[in-house]
């Protein structure tokens, strides 16, 4: 049977004859737009639909990269269902440099950047952290957007690596260096909960959704003194734990506590394929955590 040919191109252009472009390069083609002047300040972008006709490309793979440049400061509204805006104040993403975003703090920075990778069929987040706190926080977006219809992925795969219960953590401890075990109580309990938080809200997405969901948690033998979160195989976002010194009330007990604020940590973005400096990070990252995770890290219980 003949194929009618205006079913078979998109603007005179044949899908099934090049590989389709990837997220990054349709957000790299829409930020060489912004940044020209071509896409100005306060501008409403096309449809999703038109730029995926245009770049040859399915919605989720736009969508994604729209996100990117949301994370980016370049593009506002993406997650709402009208077409994203080019931001107003271009100031902040006319400030990053050729090798990707700067850095932020993990609760302006992660958010967004998970929501873009909900947006690809398969999710893969990797997360090294001293809880998930952080992650909780950043997935919520994605999860709306899934729950809103905006984005549906097929398979969702999700690895958290955190300090076993029974080491002697580095932080948060006493100053005084007593043993204290209602801070180490305190901390567990925030790390049991925060897990299982995590778990309940992406495994309930098997049954509102049907979506393959798994979520995994082993423990380390040692207390991170960073955080990391790889996503999709494409992206590494990495920061310090900065400690502080500061005062807590646990168990009606004011103590002084050297800790760290890992919601204000800022995040040092890196991307596969932009350089190779920021390619080799997200590879070794990588190589890192999966061999953290298949030698001396065990089996983790979310429970007291």
């Amino acid at each position: 049977m003949a194929v009618d040919p205006k079913h078979a191109s998109v603007n005179g252009r044949k899908r099934s004859q090049r590989p389709q472009k990837s997220h990054h390069e349709v957000a790299d083609e829409l930020r060489a737009r912004i940044r020209s002047g071509t896409l100005r300040a306060g501008q409403r972008m096309p449809t999703q639909a038109r730029l995926a006709d245009e770049f040859g490309v399915e919605r989720g793979v736009v969508r994604q990269a729209l996100y990117v440049l949301q994370a980016e400061h370049l593009l506002t509204n993406v997650s709402k269902g009208s077409p994203a805006t080019v931001a107003p104040d271009l100031g902040a993403g006319r400030a990053l440099n050729g090798t990707g975003a700067a850095p932020q703090p993990t609760t302006v920075a992660l958010g967004p950047r998970i929501a873009a990778a909900f947006a690809a069929p398969h999710v893969e987040i990797d997360a090294l952290c001293l809880t998930s706190v952080s992650l909780n926080l950043a997935i919520g977006e994605g999860l709306r957007q899934i729950h809103a219809g905006r984005l549906n992925p097929a398979k969702v795969d999700v690895r958290v690596l955190l300090p076993g219960r029974d080491i002697d953590l580095a932080f948060p401890v006493p100053v005084e260096g007593r043993d204290d075990d209602a801070v180490h109580e305190r901390w567990l309990a925030q790390r049991n909960a925060q897990g299982q938080v995590l778990k309940h809200n992406l495994l309930a997405l098997r049954a509102t959704h049907g979506i393959d969901v798994h979520v995994s948690f082993r423990a380390l033998p040692f207390t991170p003194p960073v955080k990391l979160y790889l996503l999709n195989g494409t992206e590494a976002l990495f920061a310090y734990y900065t400690l502080t010194r500061r005062k807590q009330q646990i168990d009606h007990e004011h103590l002084e506590l050297y800790d760290s604020e890992g919601t204000r940590s800022m995040l040092f973005p890196f991307e596969q394929g932009v350089g190779l400096r920021d390619t080799t990070f997200v590879e070794q990252s990588h190589l890192w955590f999966n061999a953290l995770w298949e030698t001396i890290s065990s089996e983790l219980a979310l429970t007291s």
